[in-house]
């Protein structure tokens, strides 16, 4: 993604080819494209920041129906955009193509500190925990008759919120002592440890290796 974030602006043709990339290691990856785009979503209070910069910008300006905006703001925004949905779609590739605990693997072997990817670890795990400990508590409120909706309903809301959160609190501590009491030293290991052959790795290296040939490419074609 450095060369993603270092190609200038004006290349347009270079951004076009970097989705060409990533759509083609969607396809070996056989990541649906519709996955990809439904996820889009998350990059909307970017997207947002970059309706407003055209409008707030200053220096020259041109009209698009009848609105006056700013030229500068015009290319900050398609920056912003562009760049920003490319490293999402990368993002998005990665996640769904490696488990997540070799990812964490990964970032230890990158020498991240091994707390952080513990307790990342810990987190997308006890994810689905937690939503299920939501639902069932909806399901014994609505049990006894009573719904929260409405803002002057929201005392419930914030009482069932501070459950949760005890709840949370106290399975945490007992998965924890129950994690010691098995072995537990702060990481948690994989299932199989496979060394990566030099055809996995020239795999790896092929596509940020195409990208730094366009990013090199755009630079020059200045």
């Amino acid at each position: 993604m450095l060369a993603v974030v270092a190609t200038p602006r004006e290349a347009f043709w270079a951004y076009a080819a970097y989705a060409a990339l990533l759509v083609g290691a969607a396809r070996l990856g056989r990541v649906p494209i519709g996955f990809l785009s439904r996820r889009l979503v998350l990059e909307a209070p970017f997207l947002l920041f970059a309706l407003f910069l055209p409008l707030v910008g200053g220096g020259e300006r041109i009209e698009v129906g009848g609105i006056p905006l700013a030229i500068e703001g015009l290319w900050a925004a398609w920056n912003i955009v562009a760049k920003a949905t490319l490293g999402l779609w990368a993002t998005l590739i990665v996640a769904a193509t490696t488990p997540i605990a070799e990812i964490l693997h990964g970032l230890e072997h990158l020498r991240m500190p091994r707390v952080i990817t513990a307790i990342a670890g810990f987190m997308i795990r006890y994810t689905d925990v937690i939503t299920g400990e939501m639902q069932r508590m909806k399901i014994a409120r609505e049990a006894r008759g009573y719904d929260p909706r409405f803002l002057w309903q929201a005392r419930a809301l914030t009482a069932t919120a501070g459950t949760l959160f005890i709840r949370s609190y106290e399975r945490g501590e007992r998965v924890y002592l129950a994690m010691l009491s098995r072995g537990f030293t702060g990481s948690l290991p994989l299932t199989a440890h496979n060394a990566a052959v030099p055809r996995q790795w020239a795999m790896a290296l092929l596509l940020p290796a195409a990208a730094l040939v366009v990013n090199l490419s755009s630079w020059a074609a200045l």
